[in-house]
């Protein structure tokens, strides 16, 4: 293997190789990403928090380490980072919320510590908006994270700055985590594979909130083989975990997975959103007809059919989420520091009931059960991502009235957020880029309950026949 001058163009697989077979040192590894983040943070909002001293030392302790070729970690000595949502002891974690600027937590989030286990490197914890309510990436601690195809448009959110790291190479890989379409949305807008793993595939202890069982984390790539090592190192249920699905079978990875050809699958489709009023832009369209024939010239069957979800569903998802933004608990005297979308959710959820909770809570389950019954004769679903493509910074501007923000948001969601609720694994591929300005759009897969590995098989056969990978935004130096 030859290592190239740009070691980010390498994926993080690649990088793992070369750091085993001793060509790249995981120092300088991490030294050339670190210069990555200075040279494009500042423009972009990528981070919160940078640790580049931490990283360095982690580096250093794996520097003289011989790695078998079958060592246990595909990802050893790989720079990632970490969303700023979950905790990393020692670490300043602000949850995106100047309530929380000097926060440091003393333990870590099982993913974290899997991460730390795996040999990865984290150079930092990324931009999130306060508490990760929004579908869009912007807070008071560092501004907004920028979309690097065009730094005059957001790069979508929760999980905005894990995008733009990935997508400026800053890391080959990232953690991020997904409430109502956190790590789709900006993989979406920002050119990249993202996963929403199903629930209880990946721990969010020992402190994550569990109240509406819509979150989970995952990861964010160029790569469907990236993405699925990562997967690996994720996933695992700790003992506690109020949602576990079961591991895979023994000696099987969902690495092992993007080898394998996905065979030939019955894909459903659909592409009018179950929120009322949500139009859905011409382009989306285009890439979902796009991702269509496409997967129809590789064999697979694509029948239309009716949207699974109805229009109840979106009061549900209101109810749960205003409810589940009081999970973090602020000082009263911190209260006014919060921005005003993050006010307006949590003034909301003051004001949802207990049996408007259990209602919205039972409403959830009941949509998750019809849903799934529709469509179970399909392996895969294949929807829009988003509503809309990508929009500028200001269009999320938080100083006007917050309900106008809010219906501005049900356009990235609007696809989404109906998989956090049955808790199915869906991924976002960037198969698909605007004529013109070149502006990528995602097209989601949907896959049965805890079937992760159907997914990766057929978004790594996607990949294969439609690269993306070495497509970089062009305004950056490779």
């Amino acid at each position: 293997m030859t290592v190239p001058t740009s070691l980010h163009a390498l994926t993080a697989l690649e990088q793992a190789t070369a750091v085993r077979k001793g060509e790249v040192s995981p120092v300088e590894l991490v030294r050339h990403h670190l210069a990555r983040a200075e040279e494009y943070d500042e423009r972009f909002g990528a981070f919160i928090t940078r640790t580049p001293e931490a990283a360095l030392t982690a580096a250093a302790a794996l520097r003289d380490q011989r790695f078998a070729s079958d060592a246990p970690s595909a990802l050893v000595g790989v720079p990632t980072a970490v969303k700023d949502l979950v905790d990393t002891a020692g670490v300043p974690t602000t949850y995106g919320s100047k309530a929380f600027a000097a926060h440091v937590p003393s333990v870590d989030a099982h993913t974290v510590t899997r991460l730390r286990e795996a040999d990865t490197i984290s150079i930092g914890k990324t931009n999130t908006p306060e508490f990760g309510c929004c579908c869009y990436t912007d807070n008071d601690l560092v501004g907004p994270a920028r979309n690097p195809w065009n730094p005059a448009l957001s790069a979508g959110g929760s999980s905005g700055g894990a995008a733009v790291a990935v997508a400026l190479g800053v890391v080959s890989v990232a953690h991020a985590s997904d409430g109502g379409g956190s790590i789709r949305i900006p993989a979406s807008v920002c050119g990249l594979f993202g996963i929403k793993p199903s629930r209880g595939r990946v721990s969010s202890g020992p402190a994550g909130a569990e109240v509406t069982g819509l979150s989970a984390q995952g990861p964010l790539a160029r790569s469907v083989r990236d993405a699925a090592a990562l997967l690996d190192v994720l996933a695992g249920p700790e003992p506690g975990d109020p949602h576990w699905v079961p591991p895979l079978p023994a000696g099987e990875t969902f690495l092992d997975h993007a080898e394998r050809a996905p065979g030939r699958l019955r894909i459903g489709r659909y592409a009018t959103p179950a929120t009322p009023g949500v139009a859905v832009d011409p382009q989306c369209l285009a890439a979902w007809e796009h991702a269509s024939r496409l997967l129809e010239s590789l064999g697979h069957i694509v029948e239309d059919i009716p949207t699974p979800f109805g229009p109840e569903i979106s009061d549900h998802f209101v109810n749960a989420w205003g409810v589940q933004s009081l999970g973090y608990t602020v000082a009263p005297d911190r209260e006014a520091s919060l921005r005003p979308v993050t006010r307006a959710w949590r003034e909301y959820g003051r004001g949802v009931s207990g049996e408007q909770f259990a209602a919205a809570v039972t409403g959830m389950h009941r949509a998750t059960r019809r849903a799934i019954r529709a469509t179970s004769q399909y392996d895969v679903v294949l929807t829009p991502t988003l509503a809309s493509l990508p929009q500028p910074v200001e269009y999320f501007d938080e100083s006007g009235d917050p309900l106008e923000n809010l219906y501005r948001q049900s356009a990235f969601s609007a696809f989404t957020s109906p998989y956090n609720m049955t808790g199915q694994p869906a991924a976002s591929l960037p198969l698909y880029w605007t004529p013109g300005d070149q502006i990528p759009v995602g097209v989601s897969l949907v896959g049965r309950p805890a079937d992760e590995a159907t997914l990766i098989r057929l978004s790594a056969q996607l990949e294969e026949a439609c690269p993306w990978r070495d497509r970089y935004a062009p305004l950056l130096s490779l």
